[in-house]
């Protein structure tokens, strides 16, 4: 895989300017991805490279996240903290191990339909969550540990909208506490993230010229986005990256 070595004034500017504003994004609704990837390939990062850069950039994120909410983490009935770690650990793998075996040919023409997915999801992903907390069954059996499995296979293998994917399968298994829940959802994340930037690090996935920069500015974003948070209307916030996935689900499928 070639991956570009040396980064040009005005690259760096477009991936830092991206990396912040996907901090802000993640704080608040998750979706960072959605700006992370598209700025990387347009720098000329190969799309799978792009996917595991920006992933790997926006981990300091989910690690300090899943840090901000210990004290709320409860896993779902019938199954522990533990196990819900053990699965994501696994999940992760699985996801990273999938996208190392998938080609940039292949990516180019997946993308725009992940993209599409995961732009309907924060689109219709309230509506979801409502309709989940009442049909939720609370169950962590069998079913509910393979759920949680694919949901972390989905997030090793693109990581955008992977918080609402998250949600949605915690309310299946009845958490219905909005804190719990993202408790749980950063927790995974992290997890599962961390072990996905493991993978891509010994696949060779990752442009590592752009991580520093990168990371820095997610981290920053994410401060920023803890007082944005606190005065911007949430669902001016979903709109506004519900037309961001949309603008660039097109452009991924025009291209």
């Amino acid at each position: 895989m070639s991956i570009p070595v040396t980064l040009e004034l005005l690259d760096l500017a477009l991936i830092v300017i991206a990396a912040f504003v996907a901090g802000i994004i993640n704080a608040l609704a998750g979706g960072g991805s959605f700006l992370t990837l598209p700025a990387l390939v347009f720098t000329g990062v190969p799309p799978v490279a792009a996917n595991a850069t920006g992933t790997a950039a926006l981990l300091p994120g989910y690690l300090a996240s899943a840090w901000a909410y210990r004290d709320l983490i409860r896993a779902p009935r019938g199954m522990t903290v533990l196990g819900v770690v053990l699965i994501g650990t696994a999940g992760g793998a699985v996801g990273a191990l999938l996208l190392l075996a998938t080609s940039n040919e292949a990516f180019r023409v997946i993308v725009p339909w992940l993209l599409l997915f995961a732009t309907l999801l924060f689109a219709f992903g309230p509506r979801l969550n409502q309709y989940l907390a009442r049909r939720s069954h609370g169950t962590g059996g069998f079913w509910g540990r393979l759920g949680v499995l694919g949901v972390c296979g989905y997030g090793g293998y693109f990581n955008g909208g992977m918080g609402i994917v998250m949600l949605a399968m915690f309310r299946l298994l009845g958490v219905n506490d909005l804190n719990v829940a993202n408790g749980l959802k950063n927790l995974l994340s992290a997890v599962l993230t961390l072990m996905a930037v493991v993978i891509y690090a010994w696949g060779g996935a990752i442009s590592w010229p752009e991580i520093p920069p990168m990371a820095l500015a997610a981290v920053l974003g994410g401060l920023a986005g803890a007082r944005i948070g606190r005065v911007l209307p949430p669902a001016l916030l979903r709109n506004g990256i519900v037309v961001v996935g949309t603008v660039t689900t097109v452009l991924f499928f025009l291209h």
